[in-house]
């Protein structure tokens, strides 16, 4: 089975949906994951890829290392403007996304929710559903949103902007002998270490493992990543 994850910056896949990732890539799915945006320049005053190319090569072969802890050897970048993916117009966005697909023929797509406060979560989104529109002989059987801390619940809570989960995934599965996927999705987001921030932040190892916990025991697992359903044709 071919998995695509579509993430806005590098993290935001594992964050969202890396212990699934985790599972299907030991199920033996083939998982290509794509990151948008560059997740740099935003932190600048004006863009300047030339002044962060050293950082942005090292945050690429980070995102490289923290994948392959959940198994995942195929990682993919787009280079789009951190924070600024709405100054690109939809199609060029769209039309990445699509060169892709049809490369790998994806048969379930995971990417961000369409509320998240963050401009580029919601043009990934909204670029994702564009390329992922139900065409006749589409190999496209699922489309889930992940949650991302610090993004999905950090919205103005009004009708229409809430996260609702109606798919969960066990993820204290075992791996292997020594690791759950939860365990993986962890020690993947430790390679992010630059990108995480100190308890109680959302973005925080304690604030992931609290997040796994109450979506698990929602649904009676002890740890669980859940999604909202976008689309599951059977």
């Amino acid at each position: 089975m071919n998995i695509f994850v579509v993430a806005a910056y590098p993290d935001d896949e594992i964050l969202g949906c890396g212990g699934t990732m985790a599972l299907h890539s030991a199920r033996g799915d083939k998982v290509t994951v794509l990151i948008m945006a560059e997740g740099i320049t935003s932190r600048l005053q004006v863009r300047d890829v030339v002044s962060c190319r050293e950082n942005l090569t090292k945050l690429q072969q980070t995102a490289i290392e923290a994948n392959k802890v959940v198994g995942v050897s195929d990682v993919r970048f787009a280079g789009l403007p951190d924070n600024r993916m709405d100054s690109v117009d939809l199609l060029d966005v769209v039309k990445i996304i699509e060169k892709v697909m049809d490369d790998i023929q994806p048969e379930i797509i995971y990417t961000h929710h369409h509320a998240d406060l963050n401009i580029d979560h919601q043009i990934t989104h909204q670029a994702v559903m564009t390329a992922a529109r139900p065409l006749p002989n589409s190999p496209i059987k699922e489309v889930l949103f992940f949650e991302v801390p610090s993004a999905t619940g950090w919205n103005t809570p009004i009708s229409g902007n809430a996260f609702i989960p109606q798919y969960y995934v066990d993820i204290s599965q075992n791996i292997n002998d020594f690791y759950t996927a939860l365990d993986l999705k962890i020690k993947a987001l430790e390679v992010y270490s630059n990108e995480m921030r100190s308890y109680p932040h959302a973005r925080s190892i304690e604030s992931i493992k609290a997040l796994a916990d109450f979506r698990g025991s929602s649904v009676g697992f002890l740890h669980s990543e859940s999604f909202q359903v976008g689309r599951i044709l059977i």
